[in-house]
């Protein structure tokens, strides 16, 4: 895992000053270490019978499309307000300055569903807390919440379900 982790930019003071900002695009542009990461997570859930993958806005798009190919699942999007066409389930959730909204289309899943949901890097953990909301509120099985990078300082797995966490990569 170190040389996947070497690979992965740090940026000083982005996008404010006293943050070390981790740059996935490094990894992502490298298509040896891309394929590399996208088997070691896919191979978790190989023969789990996932039937829907749900990638969050926007890095999750990248990771979730990735793994639902592997896994022969859907992808399912999760958006900002008013980027999706159809009928949608919202959560507003708390930010450290104000709030947020994710949107998915109501009709994303059918009963019983068996569901992943990706993303790029687990920090705080309000989002993807707020996507759990959303999914486990439509009769679906959560699966897991997978993240190609923890940023464990930050203690974000705190806020999602115990044992529902794998982070490929920690920071």
């Amino acid at each position: 895992m170190e040389d996947l982790k070497s690979i992965i930019r740090n940026i000083p003071d982005f996008p404010k000053k006293g943050i070390l900002f981790k740059d996935i695009t490094t990894l992502l542009g490298d298509a040896k270490s891309f394929q590399r990461m996208v088997d070691l997570m896919s191979h978790r859930y190989v023969g789990q019978k996932i039937d829907k993958v749900v990638g969050v806005e926007a890095r999750g798009f990248i990771i979730g499309a990735a793994l639902a190919y592997k896994l022969g699942a859907g992808i399912v999007l999760v958006r900002k307000p008013g980027k999706l066409p159809s009928t949608t389930v919202k959560k507003t959730y708390d930010l450290e300055y104000g709030t947020d909204t994710l949107e998915i289309h109501t009709d994303a899943f059918n009963k019983g569903d068996r569901v992943l949901i990706a993303d790029d890097l687990l920090a705080t953990g309000g989002t993807m807390a707020a996507v759990v909301d959303m999914i486990t509120s439509m009769d679906v099985e959560l699966v897991e919440c997978c993240f190609m990078a923890e940023l464990e300082f930050l203690e974000g797995r705190k806020k999602l379900p115990e044992d529902k966490v794998f982070s490929l990569l920690k920071f």
